[in-house]
């Protein structure tokens, strides 16, 4: 029997276990990425574990979310990153040379490797025939040391692109249109492979803009062959040699398919607050728009960049509208310096970025009280852009200037004949901003500022453990909830006893306090808790503030992950109406720990007592053997010092 991408992918790195879906295997991991909103934890914790240099073939920390430096938060935690890094064998993105997964497609990633990244956008690869995962920091700081990468074998879903895309609809309404189909929790323990001859006709930035967003559909993450395609984009980055063909057998087979025609779709547009509420831009024409902001590592390739300066060219953004634009790296910059399009850009109106995250992340442009604002990023949970009240909106680059020159929602059709842009033959190459590590054996002076703070660690499990309901929570909780992400706050991404005093306040304010004055206890949440970020910080700061366990109807998979990795219970109640019936404050007990969690592994349930009616409440742990040790170990970082 055939294989498909994802099984060769695995087969070619598998270290541990069974190709089964559900079964935990192991992977070896190629090359790793970080960025600045995690990397100063993933390599807090590197240094912890340690080992005095990376054994990946490529490790790159980059700096492209925490730019702005209005105090020396951010530019002390840049130094410790870029000197660690020197130390350990990790290049340097530094400042301004781009957001991560856009440079790393342009200059890194290799068809047929590995990549595991701090966020949970690195299957952005998959773009280029890479198997690339979003994870915790602790478990790239673990792969950085040479460690395998866990995780249990996923589903594959096999997407079949039939017919091409017709003008003004673009690989953002492709996304959509599996999102609208599938929602957000649509591809938890799942791959999502793109097939079919309508893949021929994509280019690898809109490639890059669908595996991007399979973030959003709880995907492990999703995978293009490597093809024709993508070898001309290696050539052109001057990097043809790293360039190998990747595709399915004729007779491999799936676990799921979905048939989706290109040229029956049409512009489509994600509304507040979920990637997952679709409707075609033509249903809700005419909405008045207030801001509009392109970028982000969705679309802010060369391609969206040039078709955004051929929309703007001799024309005005309307008087109401704030257009910013940011580039996604420096490369793009300089191209679009260099032949004229930026003037383009400017000469419109629009307010020129730095080549990083930005907006999408609420460093900066934060809309105004009740803005409208539409962007070509892959999220816009309430409150993510830095203005709880703004209604954001996710569309392409092609309907956000379309938008942004008519000051209200317009389909794109509007603008008349769909420009055409073309991949260059040639990428600029200047490589002046990465920054390779110190020869090994050379000495260097890891760079620490006052912001780094020791990050919390967890012990051994007790015999019992004892907290009560902190908080209670509804479906689809983000860690945009759970840690706030923005512009006051990212400059604390190393000072985790500061952080927690703000975990969970977008859903209670007083969740903090609470919990400092009972010494700890457990949240209680619903459906795909934890969706979205692969912040770490997300269950760093609970286990700041003494949180033991989280019951929740379901869990999303990296916050999961993250979860077990720092010894906290990540547990699913077996009836979901027990959800209802818990008040805040309720107190629970869960007797014999140890070997509840060691049953867990068994499929046993683990039993937690509600003190109130003395009830027994049936949770389950979906944990392996391996997973078991580290709950009992009190995390990730206890189980690999303690040298398993």
């Amino acid at each position: 029997m055939g294989m498909n991408i994802t099984e060769k992918l695995i087969k070619n790195h598998l270290v541990s276990g069974e190709m089964v879906a559900g079964k935990e295997i192991a992977i070896k991991i190629d090359q790793t990425l970080t960025q600045d909103s995690t990397g100063t934890m993933a390599y807090l914790q590197f240094e912890a574990i340690g080992i005095p240099r990376v054994k990946t073939e490529k490790s790159v920390a980059y700096i492209d979310h925490n730019t702005l430096q209005t105090g020396f938060e951010n530019a002390d935690d840049h130094k410790y990153i870029q000197t660690v890094a020197s130390k350990h064998g990790i290049y340097f993105s530094k400042p301004g040379n781009g957001i991560c997964h856009q440079v790393h497609l342009e200059r890194f990633g290799k068809p047929g490797k590995t990549l595991l990244g701090s966020d949970s956008h690195t299957p952005t690869g998959g773009g280029i025939g890479m198997l690339a995962i979003g994870a915790g920091g602790l478990d790239v700081a673990v792969a950085m040391g040479g460690g395998a990468y866990y995780l249990a074998m996923p589903k594959v879903c096999r997407i079949n692109l039939t017919g091409k895309l017709s003008p003004w609809v673009t690989a953002k309404d492709v996304i959509l249109e599996v999102l609208r189909r599938l929602s957000v929790k649509g591809g938890v323990g799942k791959v999502m492979e793109y097939a079919g001859e309508g893949v021929k006709s994509l280019s690898v930035p809109q490639r890059a803009t669908i595996t991007n967003m399979g973030a959003e559909l709880g995907a492990t993450t999703s995978v293009f062959p490597s093809d024709e395609v993508t070898k001309k984009f290696l050539e052109a980055q001057g990097r043809g040699e790293d360039w190998i063909e990747l595709s399915a057998d004729a007779d491999a087979t799936y676990d799921e398919e979905v048939t989706i025609a290109l040229d029956e779709i049409a512009p489509l547009v994600a509304c507040p607050h979920s990637p997952d509420n679709i409707k075609q831009v033509k249903d809700i024409e005419g909405l008045k728009v207030d801001q509009v902001a392109i970028g982000s590592c969705t679309n802010s390739s060369y391609t969206d960049m040039m078709t955004v300066a051929a929309l703007l060219k001799g024309k005005s953004v309307h008087p109401d509208v704030s257009l910013v634009i940011a580039p996604g790296s420096k490369q793009v910059m300089n191209m679009l310096a260099a032949n004229g399009a930026l003037a383009d850009i400017i000469s419109a109106g629009a307010r020129i970025l730095e080549c990083g995250c930005g907006p999408c992340i609420g460093m900066g442009q934060a809309p105004a009280t009740n803005a409208v604002s539409l962007r070509t990023i892959n999220r816009n949970f309430e409150g993510r852009s830095g203005t709880k009240s703004a209604q954001v909106y996710i569309v392409s680059p092609e309907t956000a200037v379309a938008s942004a020159l008519a000051g209200v929602l317009t389909d794109p059709h509007a603008l008349g004949e769909a420009p055409l842009v073309s991949m260059p033959e040639h990428f600029m190459v200047n490589d002046n901003l990465i920054i390779p590590p110190a020869p090994e054996g050379e000495c260097v002076k890891v760079v620490r500022g006052p912001n780094i703070q020791p990050f919390p660690k967890n012990t051994k499990v007790p015999k019992e453990i004892k907290g009560g309901a902190l908080i209670k929570v509804e479906d689809n909780i983000t860690t945009d909830h759970i840690m706030p992400s923005n512009a006051k706050l990212l400059p604390f991404r190393s000072n985790v006893p500061y952080l927690a005093d703000y975990c969970l306040t977008p859903c209670d304010p007083a969740f903090p306090a609470r919990a400092k004055a009972a010494g700890g206890g457990f949240i209680i949440a619903g459906q795909n808790y934890g969706q979205g970020s692969s912040r770490e910080h997300a269950a760093l700061a609970p286990l700041q503030l003494g949180v033991k366990g989280v019951i929740a109807k379901s869990f999303a998979r990296i916050h999961m992950a993250n979860l077990i990795n720092n010894g906290i219970l990540p547990l699913v109640f077996v009836n979901e109406w027990d959800y209802d019936n818990i008040k805040l404050g309720d107190e629970f007990v869960i007797k014999y720990v140890a070997d509840q969690i060691k049953g867990a592994v068994e499929g046993q349930n683990v039993m937690v007592t509600l003190v109130r009616t003395g009830e027994e409440i049936p949770t389950r742990l979906n944990i392996s053997a391996r997973q078991c040790d580290i709950l009992l170990a009190g995390g990730l970082l206890n189980y690999t010092k303690e040298g398993k």
